[in-house]
């Protein structure tokens, strides 16, 4: 078998790496904080808008929902303009949403709102993992990806600290206006961070050749063709069973602390900062060991450490809560399980060739977000009979059958990537 030549953006210097990661993770941090802001802001924004759990419920739905339809079309987009500029839109578009947010007076200005904020969020993580995979060796690859995946639990961290003990002082409204920050983030990525070389090179040999489909519906059609079908179908299976072990678990968890478990909203604030310590352990310890121990081998461990943990904090919360040390463990560990994040922006990378990575990413990873749009409706209606409790333990069982279900798709440490392809 011909060893792949080594590519020039490989041979890039360090710095270039680590800028390019930099403004990556800062995207996808505010990225998954915008999207999580709402799940603390809930009771201020009821008390003023006369919202019940059903109001948000569909709120929280429709904003998972239209992730999947900004990963869809902002996925398609990078392959076809870009990994650069299209992670700038993406910002913008999540940002903007964010500011409207603050502005909205009532039930539609709001879903509409939180739908572009959505968009924008399921844009972003398909573009920026494709530009930190597609630039950093593939010895390294999983690392740099786990570290722009701890952008998500410091966002969640963000946005407990915000929606805690900011938003209190200065009001829900002021709290999404200034979420909309952000956007600056786009005049350093325009100054600072280069095109992928890989996906450069493609563009250039894919315009050379005009029998290659050019447009983005054409290029998202290739993952259903009969070549790729059955891989899209299982990494699809994968996904959904993940985001739906972390979506039923963190559309309530808050509520779940404060109202079923006595907690007050400074006291839930602190122990979500519980968890985001474990995840943060989870997504960047999470890399490390893949690279050295694979891929399949360390998602079902971290999966079945987060089905644990679930199980712990929900069904046998009696017994956990009744010693601290207990509950800050199991806590600790349904974090550190969410470390299999890290494993989907490197693996897919792998998985799925150049001229389809973003489309693939993004059509992928966030359909399957955007079936999420049922996860807060169903833990809200299971907690008319089993409590919120009933219908966040839910979650575990999705856990463990990730755990099990990514053996049936291939390992991929180490493989190189090549524009070719």
């Amino acid at each position: 078998m011909p060893v792949p030549r080594r590519l020039s953006e490989y041979d890039r210097p360090a710095r270039i790496h680590y800028i390019i990661l930099a403004m990556s993770w800062a995207g996808w941090l505010f990225d998954f904080y915008d999207l999580v802001l709402y799940t603390f802001l809930l009771r201020p924004i009821g008390e003023e808008l006369g919202f019940g759990r059903p109001e948000h419920a569909w709120i929280l739905g429709v904003s998972l929902g239209a992730t999947a339809v900004g990963g869809l079309a902002f996925g398609a987009l990078a392959d076809r303009f870009g990994r650069k500029a299209v992670l700038q839109w993406t910002i913008l578009t999540y940002s903007a949403g964010a500011l409207l947010c603050g502005l909205a007076n009532g039930m539609t200005s709001l879903l509409l709102a939180r739908a572009i904020t959505g968009l924008g969020v399921g844009g972003e993580w398909a573009t920026g993992h494709s530009l930190v995979s597609e630039t950093v060796p593939p010895k390294l690859r999983g690392r740099f990806g786990a570290l722009m995946q701890t952008g998500a639990p410091l966002g969640v961290g963000l946005a407990a600290i915000v929606g805690s003990f900011v938003a209190p002082v200065i009001g829900w409204r002021a709290t999404f206006i200034l979420s909309a920050l952000p956007a600056i983030l786009v005049t350093g990525i325009r100054r600072w961070v280069p095109e992928s070389d890989v996906w450069a090179e493609r563009a250039g040999a894919r315009l050379s050749s005009p029998l290659t489909p050019l447009t983005p519906l054409a290029t998202m059609g290739r993952l259903f063709a009969p070549a790729m079908r059955s891989l899209t179908a299982r990494a699809f299976v994968l996904t959904l069973c993940n985001m739906s072990a972390y979506w039923l678990t963190f559309s309530w968890l808050p509520t779940y602390l404060r109202e079923e478990r006595g907690m007050s909203v400074a006291k839930s604030g602190l122990w979500i900062l519980v968890i985001v310590s474990g995840e943060l352990i989870g997504y960047a310890s999470f890399g490390l060991v893949s690279d050295k121990w694979g891929r399949k081998r360390t998602f079902s461990l971290y999966a079945l450490l987060m089905s644990a943990g679930l199980v712990a904090i929900t069904l046998g919360w009696e017994v956990v809560s009744a010693s601290t040390g207990a509950l800050l463990a199991s806590m600790a560990i349904v974090g550190i399980g969410t470390g299999t994040w890290s494993n989907f922006g490197p693996y897919f990378s792998e998985l799925f060739p150049t001229s389809l990575r973003s489309t693939a990413m993004g059509t992928v990873y966030n359909a399957a977000r955007g079936v999420q749009f049922a996860a807060p409706i169903v833990v809200q209606s299971m907690s008319e009979t089993y409590r919120l409790s009933g219908g966040i333990a839910l979650a575990a069982a999705f856990s463990f059958a990730a755990a099990c279900w990514i053996w049936t798709l291939p390992e991929t440490r180490g493989r190189v990537i090549n524009p070719d392809e």
